[in-house]
Protein backbone atom coordinates (compact mmCIF):
# COMPACT_ATOMS: atom_id res chain seq x y z
CA UNK A 1 0.00 0.00 0.00
CA UNK A 2 1.36 3.41 -0.53
CA UNK A 3 2.08 5.81 2.59
CA UNK A 4 2.36 9.26 1.33
CA UNK A 5 3.32 12.38 3.62
CA UNK A 6 0.88 15.21 4.18
CA UNK A 7 1.19 18.03 2.21
CA UNK A 8 4.06 19.92 3.06
CA UNK A 9 4.56 21.87 6.57
CA UNK A 10 6.05 24.60 7.32
CA UNK A 11 6.54 24.36 10.77
CA UNK A 12 7.74 26.58 13.86
CA UNK A 13 10.86 25.60 15.14
CA UNK A 14 11.96 21.82 15.03
CA UNK A 15 9.40 18.77 14.31
CA UNK A 16 9.09 17.33 18.00
CA UNK A 17 6.23 14.45 17.45
CA UNK A 18 7.25 11.55 18.93
CA UNK A 19 6.15 7.90 17.30
CA UNK A 20 6.99 4.91 18.65
CA UNK A 21 6.57 1.26 17.34
CA UNK A 22 6.23 -1.51 20.26
CA UNK A 23 7.06 -4.57 18.44
CA UNK A 24 6.23 -7.57 20.94
CA UNK A 25 7.16 -11.20 19.21
CA UNK A 26 6.43 -15.25 20.11
CA UNK A 27 8.43 -18.09 19.64
CA UNK A 28 6.48 -21.01 20.57
CA UNK A 29 7.96 -24.78 20.63
CA UNK A 30 6.91 -28.50 22.03
CA UNK A 31 9.97 -29.41 24.40
CA UNK A 32 9.08 -33.07 25.64
CA UNK A 33 11.02 -33.55 28.59
CA UNK A 34 12.64 -31.14 31.53
CA UNK A 35 15.95 -31.39 30.06
CA UNK A 36 14.68 -30.77 26.33
CA UNK A 37 13.22 -27.48 27.80
CA UNK A 38 16.55 -26.40 29.98
CA UNK A 39 18.13 -26.89 26.77
CA UNK A 40 15.40 -24.88 24.66
CA UNK A 41 15.94 -22.05 27.04
CA UNK A 42 19.67 -22.18 27.06
CA UNK A 43 19.36 -22.21 23.45
CA UNK A 44 17.28 -18.95 23.29
CA UNK A 45 19.40 -17.73 25.93
CA UNK A 46 22.62 -17.78 23.71
CA UNK A 47 20.86 -17.08 20.31
CA UNK A 48 19.82 -13.93 21.40
CA UNK A 49 22.01 -12.51 23.96
CA UNK A 50 22.57 -8.89 24.94
CA UNK A 51 25.32 -9.15 22.24
CA UNK A 52 22.96 -10.33 19.37
CA UNK A 53 20.32 -7.83 20.25
CA UNK A 54 22.71 -5.04 20.46
CA UNK A 55 24.05 -6.14 16.59
CA UNK A 56 19.91 -5.72 15.83
CA UNK A 57 18.99 -2.96 17.53
CA UNK A 58 22.08 -1.25 15.75
CA UNK A 59 21.30 -2.34 12.36
CA UNK A 60 17.84 -0.77 13.31
CA UNK A 61 18.97 2.40 14.15
CA UNK A 62 20.61 2.63 11.10
CA UNK A 63 17.77 1.66 9.36
CA UNK A 64 15.74 4.73 10.75
CA UNK A 65 18.55 7.16 9.96
CA UNK A 66 20.08 7.35 13.58
CA UNK A 67 23.69 7.95 15.45
CA UNK A 68 23.89 6.13 18.75
CA UNK A 69 24.62 8.08 21.31
CA UNK A 70 24.76 5.54 24.56
CA UNK A 71 24.16 1.50 24.83
CA UNK A 72 23.52 -0.16 28.09
CA UNK A 73 23.05 -4.08 27.82
CA UNK A 74 22.72 -6.88 30.30
CA UNK A 75 22.41 -10.75 30.48
CA UNK A 76 20.51 -12.18 33.25
CA UNK A 77 20.75 -14.92 35.50
CA UNK A 78 18.96 -17.17 34.97
CA UNK A 79 17.50 -16.41 31.89
CA UNK A 80 16.90 -13.19 29.22
CA UNK A 81 18.59 -10.30 28.40
CA UNK A 82 17.88 -6.19 27.84
CA UNK A 83 20.06 -3.65 25.64
CA UNK A 84 19.06 0.41 25.90
CA UNK A 85 20.15 2.50 23.32
CA UNK A 86 19.70 6.18 23.01
CA UNK A 87 20.15 8.02 19.39
CA UNK A 88 20.43 10.85 17.92
CA UNK A 89 17.79 11.15 14.60
CA UNK A 90 19.45 12.31 11.60
CA UNK A 91 18.09 14.37 8.24
CA UNK A 92 17.98 11.62 5.54
CA UNK A 93 19.29 12.27 1.82
CA UNK A 94 20.94 15.10 0.22
CA UNK A 95 19.94 18.71 1.49
CA UNK A 96 17.85 20.55 -1.42
CA UNK A 97 17.51 24.32 -1.21
CA UNK A 98 13.88 24.02 -1.97
CA UNK A 99 13.16 21.20 0.34
CA UNK A 100 12.54 22.23 4.34
CA UNK A 101 14.53 19.94 6.41
CA UNK A 102 11.89 19.63 9.10
CA UNK A 103 8.96 18.02 6.40
CA UNK A 104 8.25 14.46 7.42
CA UNK A 105 10.43 11.70 5.86
CA UNK A 106 8.29 9.08 3.95
CA UNK A 107 8.58 6.92 1.08
CA UNK A 108 5.62 4.74 -0.24
CA UNK A 109 8.08 1.74 -0.08
CA UNK A 110 8.50 -1.13 2.30
CA UNK A 111 11.56 -1.58 3.73
CA UNK A 112 14.74 0.60 5.00
CA UNK A 113 15.40 4.22 4.30
CA UNK A 114 18.45 5.46 2.76
CA UNK A 115 21.59 5.79 5.29
CA UNK A 116 21.65 9.05 7.27
CA UNK A 117 23.96 12.14 6.67
CA UNK A 118 23.51 14.62 9.36
CA UNK A 119 22.26 14.88 12.87
CA UNK A 120 18.81 15.96 13.99
CA UNK A 121 17.44 15.45 17.62
CA UNK A 122 18.90 13.24 20.73
CA UNK A 123 15.22 12.67 22.41
CA UNK A 124 15.24 8.94 20.52
CA UNK A 125 15.55 5.41 22.04
CA UNK A 126 15.69 1.78 21.28
CA UNK A 127 15.14 -0.84 23.86
CA UNK A 128 14.66 -4.37 23.73
CA UNK A 129 13.83 -7.13 26.79
CA UNK A 130 13.56 -10.84 26.26
CA UNK A 131 11.38 -13.22 28.08
CA UNK A 132 12.09 -16.73 27.76
CA UNK A 133 9.94 -19.74 29.51
CA UNK A 134 8.25 -22.64 30.07
CA UNK A 135 4.98 -24.36 31.29
CA UNK A 136 5.44 -26.61 34.18
CA UNK A 137 3.41 -29.09 32.29
CA UNK A 138 2.78 -30.59 28.62
CA UNK A 139 6.01 -29.30 27.23
CA UNK A 140 5.36 -25.97 25.44
CA UNK A 141 7.93 -23.61 25.80
CA UNK A 142 8.07 -19.74 24.85
CA UNK A 143 10.40 -17.60 24.15
CA UNK A 144 9.06 -13.41 23.59
CA UNK A 145 10.67 -10.50 22.98
CA UNK A 146 9.41 -6.97 23.00
CA UNK A 147 11.55 -4.08 21.23
CA UNK A 148 10.41 -0.12 21.31
CA UNK A 149 11.81 1.90 18.70
CA UNK A 150 10.80 5.76 19.76
CA UNK A 151 11.63 8.69 17.72
CA UNK A 152 11.22 12.14 18.07
CA UNK A 153 11.30 13.92 14.79
CA UNK A 154 10.58 13.20 10.90
CA UNK A 155 11.81 9.60 10.94
CA UNK A 156 9.28 6.94 11.69
CA UNK A 157 10.21 3.64 13.18
CA UNK A 158 7.87 1.65 11.40
CA UNK A 159 10.70 1.70 9.00
CA UNK A 160 12.44 -1.28 10.93
CA UNK A 161 9.68 -3.62 10.80
CA UNK A 162 10.36 -5.88 8.34
CA UNK A 163 13.91 -6.20 9.50
CA UNK A 164 12.67 -6.73 13.01
CA UNK A 165 10.46 -9.66 11.41
CA UNK A 166 13.43 -10.71 9.40
CA UNK A 167 15.36 -11.08 12.20
CA UNK A 168 13.22 -12.83 14.74
CA UNK A 169 10.65 -14.69 12.17
CA UNK A 170 8.60 -15.10 15.08
CA UNK A 171 5.05 -17.14 15.25
CA UNK A 172 2.87 -14.38 16.51
CA UNK A 173 3.42 -10.70 16.21
CA UNK A 174 1.62 -7.95 17.93
CA UNK A 175 2.75 -4.42 17.22
CA UNK A 176 1.89 -1.06 18.35
CA UNK A 177 2.38 2.38 16.74
CA UNK A 178 1.31 5.51 18.18
CA UNK A 179 1.73 9.15 17.52
CA UNK A 180 2.50 11.52 20.19
CA UNK A 181 2.13 15.12 20.99
CA UNK A 182 2.00 18.04 18.60
CA UNK A 183 4.20 20.09 16.81
CA UNK A 184 3.12 23.84 15.42
CA UNK A 185 2.98 25.37 12.05
CA UNK A 186 4.78 29.05 11.56
CA UNK A 187 1.27 30.41 12.63
CA UNK A 188 1.56 28.56 15.74
CA UNK A 189 -1.22 25.96 14.73
CA UNK A 190 -0.78 22.50 16.44
CA UNK A 191 -0.08 19.92 14.39
CA UNK A 192 -0.81 16.21 15.83
CA UNK A 193 0.48 13.81 13.02
CA UNK A 194 2.69 14.95 10.03
CA UNK A 195 1.83 11.63 7.99
CA UNK A 196 -0.77 9.20 6.62
CA UNK A 197 -1.21 6.26 8.01
CA UNK A 198 -4.70 3.95 7.80
CA UNK A 199 -2.49 0.41 9.52
CA UNK A 200 0.65 -0.91 10.16
CA UNK A 201 -0.20 -3.36 7.52
CA UNK A 202 0.78 -0.58 5.44
CA UNK A 203 5.02 -1.39 6.43
CA UNK A 204 4.52 -4.95 5.90
CA UNK A 205 6.32 -6.39 2.55
CA UNK A 206 4.42 -8.26 0.69
CA UNK A 207 6.24 -11.38 1.27
CA UNK A 208 5.18 -11.04 5.17
CA UNK A 209 1.98 -10.73 4.48
CA UNK A 210 0.91 -13.61 2.45
CA UNK A 211 2.59 -15.45 5.71
CA UNK A 212 0.71 -13.99 8.47
CA UNK A 213 -2.88 -13.83 9.04
CA UNK A 214 -3.73 -9.80 10.45
CA UNK A 215 -6.24 -8.01 12.21
CA UNK A 216 -5.84 -4.51 13.06
CA UNK A 217 -7.42 -2.59 16.01
CA UNK A 218 -7.19 1.56 15.30
CA UNK A 219 -8.12 4.40 17.45
CA UNK A 220 -8.07 6.86 14.27
CA UNK A 221 -8.92 10.01 16.64
CA UNK A 222 -6.17 9.21 19.11
CA UNK A 223 -3.40 8.08 16.01
CA UNK A 224 -3.41 4.51 17.46
CA UNK A 225 -2.46 1.64 15.33
CA UNK A 226 -2.57 -2.04 16.42
CA UNK A 227 -2.13 -5.02 14.42
CA UNK A 228 -1.35 -8.73 15.38
CA UNK A 229 -0.33 -11.56 12.66
CA UNK A 230 -0.07 -15.14 13.13
CA UNK A 231 1.53 -17.02 10.87
CA UNK A 232 -0.82 -19.09 8.65
CA UNK A 233 0.81 -22.63 7.63
CA UNK A 234 1.29 -24.98 10.44
CA UNK A 235 4.23 -27.96 10.22
CA UNK A 236 4.90 -29.53 13.40
CA UNK A 237 8.35 -30.22 12.36
CA UNK A 238 9.17 -26.52 12.88
CA UNK A 239 7.84 -27.04 16.27
CA UNK A 240 9.49 -29.48 17.76
CA UNK A 241 13.11 -29.37 19.78
CA UNK A 242 14.72 -32.26 21.32
CA UNK A 243 12.16 -34.60 19.74
CA UNK A 244 12.14 -35.86 15.61
CA UNK A 245 9.00 -36.42 14.39
CA UNK A 246 8.94 -40.01 12.82
CA UNK A 247 10.08 -40.56 16.83
CA UNK A 248 6.40 -39.58 17.89
CA UNK A 249 2.90 -42.08 17.18
CA UNK A 250 -0.09 -40.46 15.49
CA UNK A 251 -1.94 -39.95 18.58
CA UNK A 252 1.13 -38.39 19.84
CA UNK A 253 1.62 -35.94 16.89
CA UNK A 254 -2.14 -35.09 17.11
CA UNK A 255 -2.03 -34.60 21.09
CA UNK A 256 1.07 -32.29 20.58
CA UNK A 257 -0.43 -30.51 17.52
CA UNK A 258 -3.18 -29.52 19.48
CA UNK A 259 -1.20 -28.12 22.60
CA UNK A 260 0.60 -25.40 20.27
CA UNK A 261 -2.29 -24.30 18.30
CA UNK A 262 -3.82 -23.68 22.11
CA UNK A 263 -0.69 -22.05 23.04
CA UNK A 264 -1.00 -20.03 19.84
CA UNK A 265 -4.84 -19.09 19.76
CA UNK A 266 -4.14 -17.93 23.47
CA UNK A 267 -0.93 -16.12 22.47
CA UNK A 268 -2.86 -14.16 19.69
CA UNK A 269 -6.43 -13.67 21.18
CA UNK A 270 -5.01 -12.38 24.27
CA UNK A 271 -7.22 -15.00 26.98
CA UNK A 272 -7.23 -18.56 28.00
CA UNK A 273 -8.82 -21.36 25.83
CA UNK A 274 -10.79 -23.98 27.00
CA UNK A 275 -9.42 -27.54 27.33
CA UNK A 276 -8.85 -29.20 23.95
Amino acid sequence: MEVKPLKKLKLYGFNNLTKTLSFNMYDICYAKTPEHRDAYIQYIDEEYNAQRLTSIVTEVARIVGANILNIAKQDYDPQGASVTMLIAEEHLGPENPDDNPLDPVYTDKEGPLPDAVVAHLDKSHITVHTYPESHPHGGISTFRADIDVSTCGQISPLKALNFLIESFAPDIIVADYRVRGFTRDVDGKKVFIDHKINSIQNYVDRKYRDLYQMIDVTVFQEYIFHTKMILKDFDLDNYLFGTAKKELSINDKRKIKQRLKKEMAEIFYGKNMPRM
